[in-house]
């Protein structure tokens, strides 16, 4: 059919159609748009503009999207690179690549739903969080009793160490210490019934019971409340603990050998913690870093297959003269290998770079609404303004032709080197 331009114009028209309804009318009409106000009737000129960059909203989605770029890409094209290593010589490396590469068949807004239940501070629905807290909890447990307190109307008061009796007790008292807040099916199994101790001559004793028997009066004990087994006391004089002792199965206690005197009792803050549950991962603090974290999981997959393509073209002769030379296989890694695929790891990186700065979905879905605002980058924040509570399409179009002056460096980077490639 020979090289005839008319009929290559014949062929490209409907995608020159397609491409200017979908690409060149909604960017022209963006760039005229921005110069308009709210309504779009009133011309305001560089105004949108100059908003953009006294927003508090919108100079913290710079700031992120500058973490952005920043953190993401390198992560997620060295991870890549050292997986893509790290697999070239195991026989099921094209099992590990496919299952890195999963990710990338599921949907950014569906990816954001699984992330948001596996950062959930529930341990006992957020994957993170159950991880976590089982690691906190094999190293240092979680107190006996949480939540418990001696009852209203004790001589307690609380404190930064615990519950510290607000009077003094001689040498050979016993002392009723009436807790409540706790469930009664949580005792532990080996309390028995509580009863008070004689007092004795030169012992300072006690007895620690859950007071939430029906029927009986409170703060005394009525012969069917269990005692609080393994509640730690202090005996405090003059501010410094001078003994120290735990609870039996009956909730009976004993501080023996203590010298004659008044000594104040402790509940230490130990006894009654609440257990620990994990970070708050969704919070204002950590929301960008999981966000992150989430995004490089989805995109390592195809950072790897990139890498792995290159790996492939590179010649093994390079690599087994330096090994041949006496290099370790780190000096053929960083003197060879990495200096080879250079091209490749700037292509990746670029694209990556490409993709950060269009981020949407993971942060419109992960963050929460209460949190949006710290997790805030340019291309919610667009939305936001444009179609969201702002309503402004003025300086929504503002913001979307800077988002564009931002990708079109990192596209032109990359269609000139795909040229000279081809060349």
């Amino acid at each position: 059919m020979g090289r005839s331009p008319k009929l290559a114009a014949v062929f490209l028209l409907p995608a020159a159609l397609v491409l200017a309804a979908l690409v060149l009318y909604p960017l022209v009409y963006s760039v005229i748009r921005s110069f308009f106000d709210r309504s779009g009737d009133e011309f305001v000129g560089l105004g949108n503009y100059i908003n953009t960059f006294t927003d508090d909203r919108t100079l913290t989605a710079f700031k992120n999207n500058v973490i952005w770029v920043v953190v993401a890409p390198a992560a997620v094209t060295g991870l890549g690179l050292i997986l893509a290593v790290l697999t070239e010589r195991i026989k099921w490396a094209t099992a590990f690549r496919l299952v890195l590469f999963m990710p990338m068949a599921i949907s950014l807004f569906a990816s954001g739903i699984i992330f948001r239940l596996v950062y959930e501070e529930d341990p006992n629905q957020g994957v993170v969080n159950a991880a976590v807290v089982g690691v906190h909890d094999l190293f240092s447990p979680s107190s006996a009793y949480p939540g418990a307190r001696p009852r209203d109307g004790a001589p307690f008061v609380a404190t930064p160490e615990g519950y510290t009796s607000r009077e003094s007790f001689e040498s050979g008292t016993a002392v009723a210490v009436p807790l409540v807040g706790f469930p009664p099916a949580q005792v532990p199994p080996q309390a028995t019934s509580a009863t008070a101790p004689a007092a004795g001559m030169t012992e300072l004793r006690g007895v620690v019971w859950l007071d939430v028997s029906v029927g009986g009066r409170a703060s005394q004990l009525d012969g069917t409340e269990k005692g609080m087994p393994r509640i730690a006391l202090e005996a405090v004089k003059d501010g410094q603990v001078v003994g120290r002792t735990t609870s039996g199965d009956d909730g009976r206690f004993t501080f023996p050998g203590l010298p004659p005197g008044s000594y104040q009792l402790r509940l230490p803050a130990v006894n009654f913690e609440l257990p620990f549950r994990g970070l708050t991962w969704l919070g204002p603090s950590l929301i960008t870093p999981v966000i992150i974290s989430s995004w490089i999981w989805i995109m390592t997959g195809f950072a790897i297959t990139f890498i792995a393509a290159g790996l492939s073209a590179i010649p093994r002769d390079a690599l087994e003269a330096a090994r041949v030379d006496g290099a370790t296989e780190m000096q053929v890694f960083r003197r060879v290998t990495v200096p080879l695929l250079a091209p490749v790891l700037l292509v990746v990186f670029v694209t990556l770079v490409i993709n950060v700065l269009k981020i949407f979905e993971l942060v419109f879905v992960i963050a929460p609404g209460s949190v949006q605002e710290e997790a805030n980058v340019l291309a919610l924040q667009m939305w936001q303004v444009s179609f969201g509570t702002g309503g402004d399409q003025g300086v929504g179009s503002a913001l979307a032709v800077m988002l564009f002056l931002l990708v079109a460096p990192a596209m032109v980077f990359n269609i000139r080197r795909f040229r000279r490639e081809q060349s």
